[in-house]
């Protein structure tokens, strides 16, 4: 899983930073009242998909932590193992990971609503400008610590399964990927 956000963090951090430069080129050349207005179409087009990009990638850290933890729960009870220091640890990375992945979702879908009234010009381009830096500076921060909790909590996991492995060994049962292998015929 580090990988993976790894990789859709990178590309989000890159499209976010395009869109950003895109606003800038697009308001310091009028590109709005331009009369091809190709600049502004494509940091309009880059930044919605963005928006959309940002928000697909903190959902799945979302999905992540409560599926991971859920698992952790459910080995913890199964094989009887003490709450600390794995599950406790689990909740504590979720609690930790959540607020800051929330507002990295939030910031983005202000600012596309101040670029609607930009746009508009119901609102000054100021509140779009100050919110597209706060939207890339959130993520940035979010990206960074959700990297770090991802991380650790893939240890967590690993941790978990050597811990099954080992009280499976104890009875006399076969390691846990063996078992899943004759489960699965």
């Amino acid at each position: 899983m580090a990988r993976i956000f790894l990789t859709l963090a990178t590309a989000d951090a890159l499209a976010l930073l395009l869109a950003f430069a895109l606003g800038c080129w697009s308001k310091l050349t009028d590109g709005l009242h331009a009369p091809t207005g190709s600049v502004y179409f494509f940091h309009f087009l880059v930044g919605l998909f963005t928006a959309v990009g940002t928000l697909l990638t903190h959902s799945l850290i979302f999905t992540y932590f409560l599926g991971t933890g859920r698992w952790v729960k459910e080995v913890t009870l199964a094989y009887h193992l003490p709450d600390a220091p794995w599950h406790k640890r689990t909740r504590e990375l979720k609690r930790l990971t959540f607020p800051p992945a929330l507002a990295a979702m939030l910031v983005p879908i202000a600012t596309a609503a101040g670029g609607a009234g930009a746009q508009l010009q119901s609102w000054p381009w100021q509140v779009h400008f100050g919110l597209a830096i706060a939207a890339v500076v959130i993520n940035l921060w979010a990206f960074r610590l959700e990297y770090r909790n991802v991380t650790e909590n893939a240890g967590i996991l690993d941790a978990v399964l050597r811990e099954v492995d080992r009280i499976r060994a104890e009875q006399g049962l076969p390691p846990n990927d063996e078992a899943l292998r004759q489960a699965a015929g």
